[in-house]
């Protein structure tokens, strides 16, 4: 018997409905009566259509474009379960919008992530479930539970099926520095060496390539990272790869498929053989070379972890 809740519960916003009724349908529940609307002047309005006292009540929604409405759509969808009496309520954010703005890097900056933390705190949230943030700080930034869940395992399941032996004639590389620790925890349960595109970032979604550190000459290559937003940094990497280091082939894979303004134009034209993401954000780029893997099992296992009070660390390998 669970002490904090009745039943389980599960909600959706409009970010990713698709997701949550996968996640539903893992777990073997009903995707819980809600309706998000908008009013005429762009309200948000929120109506929960099943009684939710006393359950344990997580809500889904990634933070993704329109990031501003899918956010306030969690901020309001979580202050009704609040006031509706829920026993617990987890947020399910598989896209962590605003992860990026995590420090001042000039004056008058302002620090972003710790203001959307805030306000999901304020607005009711227990505990918060993501994946792959894109700074892992963030979790620091609130003063409730968060499961940070890694998506790297999924790809490794792929990439074990797909190359088989051929695995270990390849390299991973990481698009950056700041990307160096995932790549390599990536690269360590691939048994692959790891190669890091060394670049100059003169200003936001714009960077020089420089040079490459590791042997990745005849080799066919994974770029490894959290996102492809632009596809700007992933494009120019995998061109540095082939055209500096002498890289014969290179697939690219990314947790979040951000993919706002020419990123499907960039990846159309890059060298990069095949891109592969997750489905914590809806993929609507259409694009030959794109491959998209489900992350709802994932996220059931970590709810139901959740709800019988089991540790979810498991999922972090």
């Amino acid at each position: 018997m669970i002490p904090h809740s009745k039943n389980i519960k599960v909600f959706t916003g409009n970010a990713n409905p698709a997701l949550a009724q996968g996640i539903c349908d893992c777990l073997g529940l009903k995707l819980g009566e809600a309706e998000i609307s908008v009013f005429q002047d762009g309200e948000i309005s929120c109506s929960i259509f099943e009684t939710v006292r006393g359950a344990d009540v997580f809500l889904v929604n990634s933070t993704c474009m329109p990031v501003n409405n899918n956010l306030m759509e969690l901020l309001i969808m979580t202050d009704a379960c609040k006031r509706a009496s829920a026993g617990r309520i987890t947020v399910v954010v598989p896209y962590f919008g605003y992860a990026r703005q995590d420090r001042k890097t000039k004056p008058r900056d302002p620090i972003s992530g710790k203001l959307v933390a805030n306000l999901i705190s304020a607005a009711g949230a227990n505990r918060v479930l993501t994946m792959d943030l894109h700074c892992p700080q963030l979790q620091g930034f609130f003063d409730l539970p968060v499961d940070n869940l890694v998506g790297s395992p999924i790809f490794v399941r792929y990439y074990m099926d797909k190359l088989g032996e051929e695995r270990f004639d390849m390299v991973v590389a990481s698009p950056d520095v700041g990307s160096v620790s995932r790549a390599r925890a990536f690269a360590g349960k691939m048994s692959m060496p790891l190669a890091i595109v060394d670049k100059r970032r003169e200003q936001a979604n714009k960077s020089e390539v420089m040079n490459i550190i590791g042997d990745v000459k005849g080799k066919r290559v994974i770029l490894f990272d959290d996102m492809v937003d632009t596809a700007g940094s992933m494009c120019n990497a995998a061109a540095a790869l082939m055209e500096i280091g002498g890289a014969t082939e290179v697939f690219a894979c990314a947790s979040h498929a951000v993919m706002s303004g020419p990123a499907v134009k960039r990846l159309t034209e890059s060298v990069i053989s095949e891109l592969v993401v997750l489905d914590t954000i809806p993929v609507r780029a259409e694009l030959p070379m794109l491959t998209t893997l489900p992350v709802a099992p994932v996220f059931a296992e970590a709810i139901e972890r959740t709800y019988y009070e089991i540790s979810i660390s498991d999922l972090f390998r």
